[in-house]
């Protein structure tokens, strides 16, 4: 495991190397990453994968980071999903030689890409109109490499691509495949992130499924190959029964999972393996606050559970050792303030000022990315029985 940064990602602040410390000693608030909780989710998901007989492409997105990918392979290079250039380079330093861009293409990035393509990557690019076709073939022939392309199916109105029986795919395919850029199509199932039911994500999964499939169908039955139909997001990788004619399954957010995930069904508290630790630094009792300093900048903006039966708020409240604290909320957040209260009438616990807690995301993308890496635990105790001892530093990638 990693206790080094790699460049731009610098170690945690005030030190060298957190490692061998415990949750007790780095200066608040930072990210923690229950290994023990990743390992779990992450071999959940491959045996499902593995039943429905699909490869797995693991989406990196949430924890941007190499070390965390390394489980996700047994500890060599896979296939990965990328949603920036950044990642994708980096990855690719590591070894990582099988790709895919997963936001729609614009020409000034062609060449970082045409410049990964030449260094043996293979990296596909995404798009879902005739105009990026038709830059993509273009800068394909011009510099003489393979650009790989998937089109975008648009299974649910969630955000970008084609629906499958759009009229224009066809000649979108045939542009692509006249230069040799024609992989496949791709497609996320974006509105499952609302799905509150087992039932409600299964028919997510299974409309996500015949999108693709429909779309793939059309193009072979014009003549054109289609080597990859990819489809994936958390919810609906976890709650998919049949993929057949799928190639691919891809998914991110499981490798953490959160306080939507958990909202929705796809997974449990103690499932939760990315927290972020705070200190408590004042009280004030008239508005039945307790005061930390973790607030927006080091949990984000994001309000994800805010839609769902229960509003978790800025994130639920656990002690230093990850134990619930039951009707305790982080309510609200300014930049560096945090601000915890209770709920169903409960009193708030008598916490001093320097005690120590940690805070459980609504989005682990999103809170993830307010850090530059991961102190990494496995249940490991300190001497006389006292905070977690931090067993890795993961650095996280950043920039586009």
């Amino acid at each position: 495991m990693t206790t080094a940064s790699l460049p731009g990602s610098p170690s945690p602040a005030g030190a060298s190397s957190p490692v061998g410390r415990t949750l007790a000693d780095p200066d608040t608030p930072f990210a923690v990453v229950d290994v023990r909780r990743v390992r779990r989710n992450v071999a959940r998901l491959r045996a499902r994968a593995e039943r429905l007989g699909v490869a797995l492409r693991p989406h990196v997105k949430t924890a941007k980071s190499l070390d965390a990918a390394a489980l996700l392979h047994d500890g060599s290079p896979g296939p990965v999903t990328v949603s920036t250039l950044a990642e994708a380079e980096a990855f690719a330093a590591a070894g990582h030689r099988d790709i895919t861009y997963a936001v729609g293409i614009e020409p000034h990035k062609l060449a970082r890409v045409i410049d990964l393509s030449r260094r043996g990557v293979t990296v596909r690019v995404l798009l879902d109109s005739t105009e990026q076709a038709t830059f993509v073939a273009a800068a394909a022939r011009e510099a003489r490499v393979a650009l790989p392309a998937l089109i975008e199916i648009d299974c649910d109105g969630h955000r970008g691509g084609l629906e499958p029986d759009a009229p224009g795919l066809p000649g979108i395919a045939r542009i692509l495949h006249d230069a040799g850029c024609l992989d496949g199509v791709l497609t996320h199932a974006g509105e499952s992130y609302f799905c509150g039911t087992a039932e409600a994500r299964r028919t997510a999964a299974r409309a996500e499924r015949d999108a693709a499939v429909a779309a793939a169908e059309r193009l072979r039955a014009a003549g054109l190959p289609v080597r990859t139909v990819s489809v994936g997001s958390t919810p609906t990788a976890h709650a998919a029964d049949d993929l057949t004619g799928v190639t691919e399954l891809r998914a991110g957010n499981y490798v953490f999972f959160d306080l939507v995930m958990a909202g929705l069904g796809v997974c449990g508290l103690d499932d939760l393996a990315l927290s972020v630790v705070v200190t408590v630094i004042g009280h004030r009792p008239e508005h039945g606050w307790i005061l930390t300093d973790g607030g927006w900048m080091a949990m984000s903006r994001d309000r994800g559970t805010a839609a769902q039966p229960q509003d978790q708020g800025y994130g639920l409240v656990t002690d230093l050792d990850g134990t619930l604290i039951p009707d305790v909320v982080m309510t609200a957040a300014s930049q560096e303030h945090g601000t915890l209260s209770a709920r169903n009438g409960a009193a708030l616990p008598d916490l001093a000022i320097g005690t120590r807690l940690r805070i459980l995301p609504n989005h682990a993308c999103a809170t993830a990315a307010q850090h530059h890496g991961y102190h990494v635990v496995d249940g490991t105790r300190g001497p006389a029985a006292s905070a977690p001892v931090i067993t890795a530093y993961w650095p996280r990638v950043t920039g586009w």
